[in-house]
């Protein structure tokens, strides 16, 4: 191994061999030092321990503990050089936030919880948390492994907490952690609990109703019961709250993730499909259909698919012009998923009107639904798209389809 004081030469930039990780031989931006005495960049050494290694990469000897202990000397020294070259375009490495240290998590904890604190006290402590578990993933791992969530869930639902700043802090808190089956038992088996998320859908500040609704979500995700998850579905403004938070007029994409997740699990839930529609579902989800981003925009193609297979599901997408525009656009644009979500959505709608059936051929669904039964989608979204071609095919206009070369060469047989 080259000596401490040898460079190495990359684009024409000489970096001493001991400001580079062993590992991964890239400049160290967060050094620091394991049991054995050698240095490694944090992340390198991270993922070293994380598959499964306990020795010590460059020495091989077994590592005594997995303390990752900050080499500040060497992040100082390294700053420094990236300074004096900086006129060879090397930028200066931030000085890295150090992970939350337990002890300190733990007594944050208790300062939240204790009813004899002062209130401005525990606000602040909450806030502290929450900035906590926005600078990394490792202090959220640690809040998380010091039983936050039974902190948490006592403050928000309890008849003594006299301030909504402190609920309303704890709720942004808990929001950032997924809940597990007892914490979702906790809360789905009480209706009073479910009434007081349901009615914050409706509070002033858009963060708070969204803060609620990522808890809800959470809570008829990991609720077993189709009783109570029926029973949550029947909170009085849950679905309306929702909605709005779809219809949000402003740019708010954590709006957008979250009031899709929740409203996806609330209908796979059959009983509450149709509180969904009179709440204004359909015609939210078609309105931001654009607006999202892959994987929610799968949630809601997923959702209008739910929807579609009520009558009155059914009624409402139909009566929104941009329905089938928007359905047939999406099909082999997004993923496969999505695009089996839209065929089977356009199924169900072309099957009860005549009009929507001219309407996704003067769309072209037809010769989108050619190309999809030639793709690799799935077996599922071909299967729908033969169903749809048979339903279509005395919508075809007659010069398009009888002489058309991707007809010719598709799996569909002529009917």
């Amino acid at each position: 191994m080259p000596g401490s004081l040898e460079s190495l030469d990359i684009t024409g930039i000489q970096i001493p061999y001991h400001y580079r990780c062993p590992i991964s031989l890239e400049l160290m931006c967060d050094p620091v030092t394991i049991s054995t005495g050698q240095t490694y960049d944090r992340s390198s050494i991270e993922s070293w321990i994380s598959t499964g290694n306990s020795t010590c990469p460059v020495t091989r000897v077994q590592l005594s503990d997995f303390n990752l202990i900050p080499n500040h000397t060497l992040r100082r020294l390294i700053q420094d050089w990236c300074v004096s070259n900086r006129n060879l375009g090397v930028e200066r490495i931030p000085t890295p936030k150090q992970p939350a240290d337990p002890s300190l998590v733990r007594s944050l904890l208790s300062q939240a919880s204790s009813e004899s604190a002062p209130l401005c006290t525990r606000v602040s402590v909450l806030k502290r948390l929450r900035g906590l578990v926005r600078d990394s993933e490792k202090n959220r791992l640690v809040i998380c492994s010091n039983n936050v969530r039974d902190v948490l869930l006592p403050i928000i639902f309890s008849s003594s907490t006299e301030s909504n700043e402190l609920t309303h802090e704890s709720l942004a808190l808990l929001a950032m952690f997924q809940l597990g089956e007892h914490h979702c038992e906790f809360i789905s088996s009480n209706s009073d609990r479910i009434s007081f998320l349901a009615s914050l859908l409706s509070h002033k500040s858009i963060e708070i109703r969204v803060n609620s609704a990522a808890l809800i979500e959470m809570v008829v995700a990991g609720t077993r019961s189709l009783e109570q998850r029926v029973l949550i579905g029947n909170a009085d403004g849950l679905f309306e709250g929702i909605t709005a938070i779809l219809n949000y007029p402003f740019a708010y994409p954590r709006g957008l993730k979250i009031g899709i997740k929740a409203l996806f699990a609330l209908c796979l839930v059959k009983q509450n499909r149709q509180k969904a529609i009179s709440a204004g579902g359909a015609e939210a989800l078609i309105d931001r259909l654009a607006d999202f981003e892959k994987c929610d925009a799968e949630r809601a193609l997923a959702t209008i698919e739910l929807l579609c297979r009520i009558p009155i599901g059914c009624a409402a997408f139909a009566a929104h012009a941009l329905t089938v525009p928007l359905l047939v656009k999406i099909i082999l644009k997004i993923s496969d998923r999505a695009t089996e979500y839209a065929a089977g959505a356009l199924l169900s709608l072309c099957s009860g009107w005549e009009e929507l059936q001219r309407d996704a051929v003067a769309a072209g669904v037809v010769t989108q639904l050619l190309l999809l039964v030639q793709s690799d989608c799935t077996e599922r979204a071909k299967r729908k798209a033969q169903l749809l071609l048979k339903l279509l095919r005395n919508s075809w206009p007659d010069d398009s389809i009888a002489n058309s070369d991707d007809f010719g060469c598709s799996d569909v047989l002529p009917f």
